[in-house]
């Protein structure tokens, strides 16, 4: 499988609706930590998230976490 590009080093902190979002997964999208269809292409396809309720959630940007689309601090151990 090929390496995400690394979208930035830190996650992103956002307050959250209930409702559906889609991680991308890739690091090429300019929308950032959201899919905007840059993955065509490529492998790799967006993780649909669906929350329940209003949320703070920190998510990955470096696309390396090994629970997405949540920072795990994998981006700590990046070159």
């Amino acid at each position: 499988m090929s390496e995400p590009k690394i979208a930035a080093t830190r996650p992103a902190v956002l307050e959250l609706e209930p409702g559906t979002y889609f991680w991308c997964e890739c690091g090429r999208s300019e929308k950032q930590p959201f899919c905007d269809g840059s993955h065509a292409g490529t492998e790799f396809t967006p993780l649909k998230v669906e929350l329940d309720e209003k949320k703070r959630v920190a998510l990955c940007q470096c696309k390396h976490t090994a629970n997405p689309p949540y920072c795990d601090g994998a981006h700590a151990q990046l070159d």
